[in-house]
């Protein structure tokens, strides 16, 4: 079935489409959108969706309200988990971390803006995208630890590390502690915290809706796949990937526009 971004109108979050950028917006704000089963289900299926929809360029992922995200709904998701089979838990752990891999797999740069809460697997929503820009007070926690989970939970222990460092990630999945705004911006988890997270994120969106969008696509992509390979395997994967960014008209465009001093109009071919 064909996934139409101007009609979708999902179940269990917000969804809005214009110019070639969605956005999902969490909106249960009376209890800091936390997540449910269904709403794993949807984010996992909506982004999967995304893999072959060329109309959308970026998406910018958000929560109602004031804040990002609570994490997993302690009633309706923690005190099932805790009635549930082994055969059940594998299940809806594999369903979480199937939403990481549909995050990372769909060709769009997601950017994450966040703001107050942003926990549980929250954080890991945050942690998942491209880019993440926050506002000065915002609280991120991998809070996994203290209702007795490991930090291993939907890749935090495989990501983490990449963006902030083994020790700063063992320190926040051993302690589950809040990470504030101005250490996720030293550490390289926010990109920038801002003012207007909403207003910077639609900005941010906007630039790269405008741009070559097989690109972004392809730099997505093997940022994701370079990090386990040599640097020789790297150096051919990037002479492919950037081989086939040069057949594009795209490129031809942007060519024509600079040898006559104007600013290119990519069109995503």
């Amino acid at each position: 079935m064909t996934f139409d971004p101007a009609a979708f109108s999902p179940a269990h979050f917000l969804w809005t489409f214009k110019e070639g950028i969605a956005t999902v917006t969490l909106n249960r704000p009376e209890r800091k959108n936390p997540l449910t089963f269904e709403s794993y289900d949807e984010l996992r299926d909506t982004f999967h969706s995304l893999k072959q929809t060329r109309q959308v360029k970026v998406v910018v992922l958000r929560g109602a309200g004031g804040n990002f995200c609570s994490g997993g709904d302690v009633n309706e998701i923690i005190g099932p988990l805790t009635r549930m089979d082994e055969a059940g838990l594998r299940r809806f752990t594999r369903m979480t971390g199937d939403l990481v891999r549909a995050m990372r797999a769909c060709p769009q740069p997601i950017i994450a803006a966040v703001e107050g809460t942003c926990a549980g697997a929250g954080a890991i929503l945050a942690m998942a995208s491209d880019l993440r820009l926050a506002e000065p007070g915002t609280k991120t926690a991998f809070l996994f630890t203290r209702v007795g989970l490991s930090g291993a939970d939907m890749g935090a222990c495989s990501i983490l590390p990449r963006l902030i460092g083994q020790g700063r990630a063992a320190e926040l999945l051993y302690t589950g502690r809040d990470m504030t705004s101005e250490e996720g911006l030293d550490w390289g988890f926010y990109n920038h915290v801002v003012e207007d997270v909403g207003a910077e994120a639609h900005a941010l969106a906007q630039s790269l809706a405008s741009g070559p969008s097989i690109a972004h696509a392809i730099t997505k992509r093997q940022l994701e796949c370079e990090w386990n390979v040599s640097l020789d395997e790297a150096l051919e994967m990037e002479a492919r990937a950037q081989a086939r960014c040069m057949e594009t008209n795209d490129f031809k465009r942007a060519y024509a526009a600079f040898a006559n001093k104007e600013k290119p109009l990519f069109q995503g071919n």
